[in-house]
């Protein structure tokens, strides 16, 4: 096995256990209805490291997030994964600018066709 995806639809009302506490917090209960309750949550994404650099991670990428309602795709990563975070911003995804609290420094992403992604591309891509 080179890699998995994993990613679901998140649900309404907000859960409030692990770190989506944190991510009301961060973004305000408007925000999360409109932008995250009923889209597709990526939760893992893992390569192989002989496996890294061959596109395998921007295929299981779009293979995971192909099926987001309405291009409504996002996930949450430690800014301290410099490498996720560079992948993510290659991938066109956008870093949602307002930091998480808490102690995992976390990100918030959405993907490249969300709604309240700006259409000038990635938040800080490289």
């Amino acid at each position: 096995m080179c890699g998995f995806a994993t990613a679901w639809t998140t649900p309404a009302p907000f859960p409030d256990d692990r770190s989506y506490a944190d991510v009301a917090a961060a973004l305000g209960p408007d925000r999360v209805a409109a932008w995250l309750c009923g889209a597709l949550e990526i939760d893992e994404l893992a390569v192989a490291s002989w496996a890294r650099g061959t596109g395998t991670g921007f295929a299981l990428l779009a293979a995971v997030t192909e099926a987001a309602p309405d291009g409504r795709c996002w996930l949450l990563t430690s800014l301290r994964a410099k490498d996720a975070v560079r992948f993510y911003r290659r991938a066109g995804w956008y870093q949602v600018p307002v930091g998480v609290p808490g102690r995992g420094a976390l990100a918030v992403f959405l993907g490249p066709d969300h709604p309240a992604a700006p259409a000038t591309g990635a938040y800080g891509a490289e």
